[in-house]
């Protein structure tokens, strides 16, 4: 008998790009792959925790996860805070803010805003991104990102835009990693192989 697929936990933060993930995953795993989805503001980490994934990944979503109540991320800073370092975990755009703001880090209104725009991402020597062109080319839809400058030591900056904003981190000794632009997109040609990247870190 061969090994269980990987059990991928989806939290849907109500944006229409969460099922071109779930259809990513199950592409970079060439189909071995239980993918699972809760919505964000229908869900709790307890129910989070009792599906015990084997992967958890935080999907973009209109908000800021920084705003009272959440923002319209629902649990997804309370699950970085109870799964974070026990499961590897992945934010994309509001995801990638929920891990920033789970750490203490803050978010703010990007200087420019960018809506449906591929553009070039500047990348740091890391496993995520082994085999990957550089600079990386991302389709990029957001107003918000995570102030770099008040990272805690506990997250380092992996990637970055021309102009110096944040476009990915992770964790320092473990695998959470956020990405503020997305994968799951057309605009993102490398976009399997990044995902594929991620459900295979150790």
């Amino acid at each position: 008998m061969g090994a269980p697929p990987v059990r991928v936990l989806v939290v849907d933060n109500y944006d229409s790009f969460t099922w071109n993930l779930v259809h990513l995953v199950h592409e970079a795993l060439d189909g071995e792959a239980e993918v699972l989805v809760r919505r964000s503001r229908e869900t709790s980490v307890a129910e989070l925790e009792q599906l015990a994934p084997d992967r958890v990944i935080l999907s973009p979503g209109p908000g800021d996860p920084s705003a009272p109540g959440g923002g319209g991320a629902g649990v997804s800073v309370e699950a970085v805070r109870a799964l974070s370092g026990r499961v590897p975990l992945l934010g994309v755009c509001l995801g990638h803010q929920a891990i920033g703001v789970a750490f203490g880090a803050r978010v703010v209104r990007a200087a420019e805003v960018v809506h449906g725009k591929a553009r070039e991402v500047f990348t740091e020597e890391d496993p995520l991104f082994v085999g990957l062109a550089r600079p990386l080319v991302a389709m990029r839809y957001h107003s918000l990102v995570v102030e770099s400058v008040t990272l805690p030591p506990a997250l380092r900056p992996i990637a970055r835009a021309a102009d110096g904003t944040l476009m990915a981190m992770r964790h320092a000794s473990h695998p959470t990693v956020g990405l503020q632009f997305h994968p799951e997109s057309i605009g993102t040609p490398e976009g399997v192989a990044l995902v594929r990247s991620f459900l295979l870190l150790p």
